[in-house]
């Protein structure tokens, strides 16, 4: 591990001067990769530098316990050994996390989709409620939303809902909540005061750039249309909704949030490139699952993967068997608890493939 931290150090250091170059500077693409580079490594070296200070000063005062007589000043050495060996150990399990390998798409933003499932006028119902709970999430961590399309239900929520998140790491922070969410409670629409069971299934696509994916454009058949949803009078006089569909695969998405046919699609050609990136990820992601089953899941949107249970208040996530009992909570955004809960088992399982078992 140590050879790795000072080869990762090294790295630093040199794109610490990289950064700086004229060449660097005047090419925007490679300054921002270098910018982002330098960003990721300094968290590590940071950490690398306070455990090399750590392990010198065990040393220092194992050679005060060897060499020093005086009885207090060996107590104090002990004292202080006993303190860095603990600090020793942590940074150890800090550094193993970080030097676990990272997915590359962690840091890219997302395309989310919510759509109504099982349940009928109360799945819609049910989509709405997880649409706002993702966007008070959204609004918590700082990031950016953008409305894509909607197709709204008729008692309220929605049939499908499609919005681009930007910001800091979005898609490594998300991309566990791609399943079918399910929710078990009285129904609004229901007259007998009966719990009933629905669902919504969420699927949380990378945002990939043109060299992530291949798409030949004349694979694309498009077509407009007047917008029926939310806009006013305008949208609805004007062919601005865009829908394409992929020959090859038989996808098709739609666009309809702009006024501007232009940008409607341009937001849908993003929204095409990340299901096709999505539909190569997933047939690698099989591969994988073919040597071992993820304990977090593959992402798949047929994944159930948590159930809100509003009777009793509780929300489960089945994939590493959590529950919390603050169901209003976690409806009003707060979900960062799953989230850090299914990283660390994450982290776990690649520690345990790469032999780093954790003490």
């Amino acid at each position: 591990m140590l050879e790795k931290l000072a080869a990762i150090k090294d790295r630093f250091e040199e794109v610490g001067q990289l950064i700086v170059q004229p060449d660097a500077m005047a090419d925007m693409k490679l300054y921002s990769r270098l910018n982002k580079e330098y960003s990721d490594l300094e968290k590590i070296v940071k950490v690398y530098d306070e455990y090399s200070n750590v392990l010198a000063n065990i040393d220092s005062s194992k050679e005060i316990l060897k060499t020093e007589k005086d009885e207090e000043f060996r107590e104090m050495a002990k004292m202080e050994l006993d303190e860095l060996v603990t600090r020793e150990e942590e940074l150890q399990e800090e550094l193993k996390i970080m030097l676990i390998p990272k997915d590359p798409n962690d840091s890219k933003d997302v395309i989310m989709e919510i759509r109504a499932g099982a349940g009928g006028d109360e799945a819609g119902i049910f989509a709405g409620d997880l649409y706002r709970m993702y966007d008070r999430f959204i609004e918590g961590k700082g990031w950016k939303k953008e409305l894509i399309s909607l197709n709204e239900a008729s008692s309220g929520g929605y049939k499908e809902i499609v919005f681009g998140i930007s910001g800091e790491d979005v898609y490594g922070s998300l991309k566990f909540e791609s399943g079918v969410h399910r929710v078990q409670r009285v129904p609004v629409t229901e007259s007998q005061g009966r719990v009933h069971t629905s669902a919504a299934s969420v699927a949380v696509l990378p945002e990939v750039e043109d060299v992530d994916v291949n798409l030949d454009l004349k694979d694309v058949k498009k077509d407009t249309y007047r917008s029926s949803g939310a806009g006013g009078q305008h949208v609805n006089k004007t062919e601005s909704a865009v829908r394409l569909t992929h020959i090859p695969t038989g996808i098709v998405v739609e666009c309809q949030d702009g006024r501007s046919q232009h940008k409607n699609y341009d937001k849908a050609l993003t929204v095409l490139r990340s299901r096709l990136y999505e539909r190569e990820l997933k047939a690698q992601q099989e591969e994988i699952a073919g040597h071992r089953k993820s304990l977090v899941g593959s992402g798949d949107r047929s994944d159930k993967i948590r159930t809100y249970n509003y009777p009793q208040g509780r929300v489960t996530d089945h994939r590493i068997s959590y529950s919390v009992h603050n169901l209003p909570t976690v409806m009003d955004g707060q979900i960062e608890d799953f989230i850090e809960n299914l990283r660390i088992a994450e982290n776990a399982e690649k520690m345990k493939e790469g032999g780093q078992e954790s003490t």
